[in-house]
C-alpha cells in the first residue's frame, strides 16, 4: 500500500502575480466495506483502511536455532501457525492490504529497556535474556539487524510490506508504528502472530486507545502458555477492546455480501 498522496500543486492569485502554495489535501481511496462474522457480533471493515499486523513472527522466537528454543521453549506452537499465516498474509496483499510485520529489535546494549523486563527476560537469571547470546545460539538475542531479530524465512517480507521494530511488548512504545499507520491513512487493525496474550494483546489495547478498531484473527495467534491464558485474552479482547474471528473469514472476504 502506498501513501495516499495529496492533489497536485496550486497557486493564489494575487493581482498580476501567481504564487505557488503548499496543496495540503490528502486524497482517498475508494471505500470497500466487507462484512465479516466475528465475536460477539459481526463486523462491517472498510479493506482500504485496514492492515494486517505480524506480531514476533521471527528466528529468536521461532526457529529451532533461536533463543526461545534453546532456553527450552518448544516453539513447535509457533511453527504451527505458518501455513495459516502464510494463507492470511496472502490474502491480505491480494486485497491490496498492508502488511505490517511488528518485530523485537533491541538496542545491543539494551539501554532502552527497563530494568524489570530485562529481568523478567532472564526468568530472574535462570537463562540468558535481550542482547545476550545463548549457548549453541546464532548471536544476540532480538538485537535489531541480527538474524535473530529478522523474520522466519517461511514468513520473510514481500516486496510492499513493512517491517517496525519494538522494544516492548506493545508495538506502539518508542516506535513509529502510529505514525506509519497515521500516514496510511489506516483505522482498522487486523492481528496475528505470537504471543496471544503477551505482545499481540498489549499491542491491540495500545492500539484501541490510539482509536484504532482492533480484531484478532484467533487460529492465526498463539501461545506457549496454558490454555487459559490465551482463552482469558480471547475473552478480553470481545468484552472491551474489539472483535476476534476465524482465517477463513480473512482469506474469502469476498464470500460476504458488501454494505
Amino acid at each position: 500500500m502506498k501513501p495516499r498522496q495529496h492533489a497536485d500543486s496550486c497557486s493564489v492569485h494575487f493581482g498580476a502575480h501567481s504564487v505557488s502554495c503548499a496543496n495540503l489535501v490528502r486524497l482517498r481511496g475508494l471505500v470497500r466495506p466487507v462484512q465479516l462474522r466475528a465475536e460477539p457480533v459481526s463486523v462491517q471493515v472498510d479493506l482500504s483502511r485496514s492492515a494486517l499486523v505480524v506480531v514476533d513472527m521471527q528466528n529468536d522466537f521461532c526457529h529451532p536455532k533461536g533463543w526461545f528454543s534453546l532456553s527450552g521453549t518448544d516453539v513447535a506452537y509457533s511453527r504451527a501457525l505458518i501455513p495459516v499465516l502464510r494463507a492470511v498474509m496472502t490474502s491480505a496483499r491480494h486485497q491490496a492490504m498492508q502488511v505490517i510485520h511488528l518485530h523485537w529489535g533491541v538496542r545491543p546494549d539494551c539501554l532502552e529497556m527497563p530494568v524489570g523486563s530485562l529481568s523478567f527476560g532472564t526468568r530472574f537469571g535462570a537463562r540468558t535474556g535481550y542482547g545476550e547470546t545463548p549457548p549453541g545460539g546464532m548471536g544476540p538475542a532480538l538485537v535489531a539487524g541480527s538474524w535473530g531479530a529478522r523474520a522466519i524465512e517461511e514468513l520473510a517480507p514481500k516486496e510492499g510490506d513493512i517491517v517496525v521494530h519494538k522494544n516492548r511488548f506493545s508495538g506502539f512504545w518508542h516506535n513509529e508504528l502510529d505514525a506509519i499507520l497515521r500516514r496510511l491513512d489506516i483505522s482498522t487493525l487486523f492481528f496475528a502472530g505470537i504471543n496471544t496474550e503477551r505482545c499481540v494483546l498489549a499491542s491491540m489495547q495500545d492500539a484501541t486507545f490510539l482509536g484504532y478498531d482492533v480484531l484478532l484473527i484467533e487460529d492465526a495467534a498463539a501461545s506457549p502458555a496454558p490454555p487459559a491464558s490465551a482463552q482469558a485474552a480471547h475473552e478480553l479482547i470481545r468484552q472491551i477492546y474489539g472483535f476476534t474471528l476465524c482465517a477463513a473469514e480473512f482469506i474469502q472476504p469476498a464470500e460476504h455480501s458488501h454494505f
